[in-house]
């Protein structure tokens, strides 16, 4: 590893914990509409759950977003106006698995309404051996179809008269996802399997699909420490491996993948975790992040 390579993992090690700081912050002026009683009142928590939400409630439901478009969700907390929305909903639509640490402090604000959290019956990852979990389970489409079902099921509970009307949008959606699933499945069978994720999201999307997720940040947190020893373990991995492709993330700054590619000889390219997207849907986010890996390993 050259001089000016060493100075620049320096440097990186500095600056991301830095630019970090500016990603956790809530967005104070989020606005919210007016409620509509006679509609089942939903708040989900970030996308890509709003968008499943909205897609199996339509005009039957009024879902509000909590963790504004734009803002990391793993470390948001609400705002006093945030729990006060939140508590004139019906529903709060979670990924559960530690994702919404908030949750926890519901019960102390009298929340009255019912959360629904969209893991259930879905086999959680462990990523080490302290059991640390992994949420990102809507980056697999086999369990984001699972996610939509248990919104589905969730919507005809607390709003039976409209019960046939969500399971047949979750059933519409779910067929889109049934070929986004046997997309990724045929167009990534015949590839390499290694790839180099910025952090520990696609655990879930990598057994699915055969493949083996090696990662910068060994956390589920995209904010995670990023070390001078990281980035040589990482590029001595790529090596052995014959990585040509780093993958970064929109919310990140690209110079820690960059140092990496710089030293193979490869390129920096993005596989999206899909949490703060501000353009595009699901399946087609979902789409360019498998045209990526096509890149990195066909």
């Amino acid at each position: 590893m050259n001089t000016q390579t060493k100075l620049a993992i320096v440097a990186i090690v500095i600056v991301i914990p830095l630019t970090s700081i500016a990603v956790y912050s809530t967005n104070s002026n989020q606005q919210y509409t007016s409620i509509d009683n006679s509609k089942l009142q939903v708040i989900s928590s970030f996308n890509p759950l709003h968008e499943f939400s909205q897609i199996v409630g339509q005009d039957k439901v009024d879902v509000r977003l909590l963790v504004p478009v734009g803002v990391e969700p793993h470390d948001w907390e609400p705002t006093i106006k945030d729990v006060q929305e939140i508590q004139k909903s019906d529903l709060i639509i979670i990924n559960g698995i530690g994702f919404e640490n908030w949750v926890d402090n519901l019960a102390e604000n009298n929340y009255q309404g019912i959360i629904i959290d969209t893991s259930d019956g879905i086999l959680i990852n462990n990523l080490d051996q302290e059991n640390t979990t992994d949420p990102h389970i809507w980056l697999n489409p086999v369990y984001a179809k699972k996610q939509v079902q248990n919104i589905a099921l969730a919507f005809s509970n607390n709003d039976s008269k409209n019960g046939e009307f969500y399971y047949a949008n979750a059933a519409q959606y779910g067929e889109k996802l049934d070929l986004l699933d046997f997309k990724i499945r045929t167009e990534l069978s015949d590839c390499n399997n290694d790839f180099i994720a910025f952090h520990d999201a696609f655990s879930y999307f990598a057994d699915e699909y055969n493949l083996n997720q090696h990662t910068i940040i060994p956390s589920s947190n995209s904010h995670g420490e990023v070390t001078a020893k990281t980035l040589e373990n990482v590029i001595s991995k790529a090596r052995e491996l014959n990585i040509k492709v780093i993958f970064s993330e929109e919310s990140v700054n690209t110079k820690t993948s960059q140092i990496i590619a710089n030293e193979i000889g490869g390129k920096v390219l993005v596989l999206s975790p899909l949490e703060i997207v501000s353009d595009g849907d699901y399946i087609s986010k979902m789409n360019q992040n498998l045209e990526n890996l096509k890149e990195a390993l066909c």
